[in-house]
């Protein structure tokens, strides 16, 4: 993980969350998504038996374990990405560019 990602998960936080999921695994809104067996980030069309939950804002970043914030997506898919938010994941894959997009040396003084 990055030096410029900073993790800091609060232990109940994270065990209220994580129970929240287990609760909307066994739900049919859950199993609505994942009948459609196709990863949200990739697209790759796969098993619904082999997509995981996946938090678009981590739980151990402060996310919650609620529909809007969970979607399916395919075990490489979801190892890749960790505990990152999806932008995070695209910057580091382009080398930890600066979020505006400018490079510090075409910053004028």
């Amino acid at each position: 993980m990055n030096e410029w990602v900073e993790i800091s998960a609060d232990p109940a936080h994270v065990r209220r969350e994580r129970e929240r999921a287990r609760a909307l695994r066994a739900s049919a809104w859950w199993r609505a998504q994942v009948s459609r067996g196709v990863c949200h980030y990739c697209g790759k069309k796969v098993p619904p038996s082999e997509l995981t939950m996946d938090h678009i804002v981590p739980v151990a970043r402060g996310g919650r374990s609620t529909p809007g914030n969970i979607v399916p997506c395919c075990r490489a898919c979801n190892a890749g990405k960790g505990c990152l938010t999806q932008a995070e994941r695209i910057l580091d894959e382009l080398g930890g560019a600066p979020a505006s997009g400018v490079e510090e040396s075409e910053i004028e003084e």
